[in-house]
């Protein structure tokens, strides 16, 4: 799409009007030269399309770190009705169902853990399974495995990974309702027994990072964090098991738009009415999916807890490792909004972005109420992430949503054409930065230099008035698959 077709809203907001089959106004959250490096992939024509789908209400959104993806752009929010034939779509939600990302505070500072730096990212790499497959770290039979998809972070909790107080700080409490692991395939569950307690590979991680500087002391507070603090974040999501959900019903849903009376202008979009179902099938087996995703994440702190433990010879209470909060950004989330001054139920598509709910909002955990919801916000392993906070104006525009990372400028197989692992390697080193990776290829696809800038999105989310900055974290240590 060329960018002389979009209208330009405010500094930071730009405007795909309603044309060829569109139901609502495409918006990109974005400043002007974050749009010139949009442009140059198909994600516009993405949001455009998105705005096409039945039951869809306001906008069609995008967030700064937007990049193109299946059916919906990555960075892309879609809402629609649910009381008023609101359709849910695979592919606003993505492969990686609740892919997201969990943030640990520790009690202890730079200075203390530098010298043990080396030993602890060793540590991490040698006891959590990384890369493509792997063996999990709870063992599960079928019935164990359905356990999960019903339990979410509990499950991971009562097997010893962690804390009770670990899912009050954890976005919908580690679980989501709705789970029916009847709906997930044979094929699914099979991926999904050998792979909890993984962290993949691509863009998922477990990094050390340092707080290194505070916006908002008041928040930062209240999150537990200060600067000059050691931090960890990791990033990974439902595995093989998710994947497979997500294939399933595409497939599955390949003709049900003929069988409901409707077109789609890319077949990417393939989806069904939420109270079709159809619908509700594929949206009890995405709950399901999630709950196993959440129970990962939960598994993957439990062992980075343990090294910590091991490496300080100290117990994970006295060394603080407590959750500031973890945040989903492939999902798909029934919720309440206001729309044209009336409240609706609505299925609240975010494909690579998340949710960013303001102070007061009743989903917060009593801690953060006054505040706002953490939003942790990845950067690439070469510079830095931060913890932001939500926003009404995020609930008044954007149906409580934000960006979720820097986002791709450039493809993997362009990444890999242009750069050599051996130069990341020795940037990151340069840097002072731990890497220990499983495959070259791996750090090649997720250079800095692939990712757009992270204080170039932050600070168009912060001007669109999305967000709020709270801390500015760097990275230490990274691990990958």
């Amino acid at each position: 799409m060329r960018t002389e077709q979009l209208k330009q809203v405010s500094q930071y907001c730009f405007e795909i009007e309603p044309n060829a089959g569109m139901r609502v106004p495409g918006r990109i959250y974005a400043s002007r030269d974050l749009i010139e490096i949009i442009k140059d992939d198909d994600s516009l024509v993405q949001v455009r399309n998105v705005a096409c789908l039945p039951g869809i209400v306001q906008y069609s959104l995008a967030m700064p770190d937007i990049h193109s993806g299946y059916g919906f752009p990555i960075g892309g929010v879609g809402a629609t009705d649910i009381e008023n034939a609101g359709v849910i779509s695979p592919g606003g939600i993505g492969y990686d169902i609740n892919c997201g990302v969990r943030l640990m505070r520790t009690a202890l500072s730079v200075d203390e853990v530098k010298p043990k730096l080396d030993s602890l990212a060793r540590g991490i790499y040698s006891t959590v399974p990384v890369g493509v497959g792997g063996s999990g770290s709870i063992k599960l039979t079928d019935k164990r495995l359905r356990q999960m998809l019903k339990k979410g972070s509990k499950f991971a909790v009562e097997e010893g990974f962690g804390t009770t107080e670990d899912l009050v700080y954890t976005e919908n409490n580690g679980c989501m309702p709705d789970a029916d692991p009847e709906s997930v395939s044979s094929r699914a569950v099979n991926r999904g027994l050998e792979q909890s307690g993984t962290l993949g590979s691509g863009n998922h991680f477990i990094e050390i990072q340092a707080v290194e500087k505070i916006y908002d002391d008041k928040t930062a507070w209240a999150f537990g964090l200060a600067k000059d603090q050691v931090v960890v974040m990791l990033h990974s999501g439902s595995r093989g098991l998710g994947y497979q959900v997500c294939d399933d019903y595409i497939h599955a849903m390949r003709n049900v738009p003929q069988k409901y009376g409707f077109s789609l202008p890319d077949r990417q979009l393939v989806c069904a009415p939420f109270k079709s179902p159809e619908g509700q099938q594929y949206f009890s087996a995405v709950c399901a999916a999630a709950n196993y995703a959440f129970a990962n994440r939960q598994c993957l702190m439990g062992l980075v807890r343990k090294v910590f433990e091991k490496t300080f010879g100290a117990s994970a209470g006295r060394l603080g490792l407590t959750l500031v909060y973890d945040v989903a950004h492939n999902i798909a989330k029934i919720e309440t909004h206001t729309v044209g001054g009336k409240q609706k139920k609505l299925c609240v598509h975010r494909k690579g972005a998340t949710r960013s709910f303001p102070a007061g909002h009743s989903e917060l955990p009593e801690q953060y109420r006054n505040y706002g919801q953490p939003v942790l916000v990845p950067g690439d392993m070469g510079t830095a992430s931060y913890v932001m906070v939500g926003t009404q104006t995020s609930m008044n525009e954007t149906f409580g949503s934000v960006c979720h990372g820097a986002g791709r400028s450039m493809s993997r197989s362009e990444a890999k054409r242009r750069f050599s692992a051996d130069r990341i390697f020795k940037e990151l080193q340069d840097k002072g930065i731990v890497i220990l990776a499983k495959g070259k290829s791996t750090v090649v696809e997720e250079s800095s230099q692939a990712y757009k800038n992270i204080d170039d999105v932050t600070s168009a989310v912060v001007g669109a008035g999305l967000a709020k900055k709270v801390a500015r974290l760097r990275p230490l240590a990274v691990v990958k698959g």
